[in-house]
């Protein structure tokens, strides 16, 4: 199949638009919707579509429209990825031929879509290469994966042999990271939902896989749900932080097993906490 994006045409609307509004518009690619705020994407020129939502709900305001190539969004094309055991590929395009390092590669399918989340950041990396190293002891049976985005740590976490729950405050990411489990005909092993990590960490999990905004990371820390799990990958994470996160997971004493820090900036941990039995491990 062709790669489905060429140029974006996007429509930043001040105020909250109603969650029941439908887009009937053929190019209408998806809704980002922030607190006050929302993006509407479309692959050509919508102004009468746009203009019809503003005249049903008064309430918005047309702040910017922007016109740019789909590479400009993302930041860099995504052609497919290596990243340790993982080889990460679009859906459109011809596949490459695997290399003699590809054959126990674990193939994925990736439509990033209009979110953020293809395995070109550092933080998502790493929190692979701590999924592959945490799998070493035996894979998490549950697996909790907060701020799913596309999906691709959930997607890594199943092929590893985790039951996984992704959660995701963003609709769009929410809708785009199920997109991307129905391409690689997970459906069985991974549940998406949209709604806030604070919520969800309560839910029963060997394995919690949080790529997430710090503010986020150490309001979850705070709940009696993080402190029965058995293992962290916490990423995300600026060294501010990154210094808290390590003095709170101290006091509850879970010890951290591994760090990654990239450019002297961006920090992963990879924790224990050997008080809980590990569930998959009985």
């Amino acid at each position: 199949m062709p790669c489905p994006y060429e140029d974006l045409y996007i429509y930043q609307l001040e105020g909250r638009m109603d969650p029941r509004t439908a887009i009937e518009e053929k190019s209408f690619l998806g809704r980002w919707q922030e607190e006050d705020s929302a993006f509407l994407f479309f692959s050509a020129p919508a102004t009468q579509a746009v203009g019809d939502i503003l005249r049903s709900q008064p309430h918005l305001r047309l702040l910017d429209s922007t016109q740019m190539a789909y590479a400009q969004w993302q930041g860099t094309p995504f052609a497919g990825e290596r990243i340790g055991r993982f080889r990460f590929a679009p859906p459109w395009g011809a596949a490459a031929p695997a290399g003699r390092d590809d054959v126990t590669a674990l193939t994925v399918l990736l439509d990033p879509g209009l979110v953020f989340g293809a395995g070109t950041h550092p933080t998502t990396r790493d929190c692979l290469t701590a999924l592959e190293q945490a799998a070493e002891g035996g894979a998490a049976a549950k697996a909790l994966d907060l701020g799913t985005g596309t999906g691709i740590l959930a997607l890594a976490a199943a092929l590893l042999g985790s039951s996984v729950l992704a959660v995701d405050l963003n609709p769009l990411a929410a809708q785009t990271a199920w997109r991307n489990v129905r391409l690689n005909q997970l459906e069985e092993k991974i549940l998406i939902i949209q709604g806030r990590a604070e919520e969800a960490i309560d839910h029963p999990a060997d394995l919690v896989v949080a790529n997430i905004h710090g503010e986020v990371m150490l309001r979850i820390m705070e709940s009696a749900g993080f402190r029965q799990k058995r293992r962290f990958i916490l990423s995300g994470l600026m060294r501010s932080d990154a210094k808290e996160v390590r003095r709170r997971l101290a006091v509850l004493g879970i010890q951290i097993a591994e760090e990654w820090v990239q450019d002297g900036i961006w920090h992963t941990y990879y924790a224990e906490n050997f008080s809980i039995r590990d569930l998959s491990n009985p």
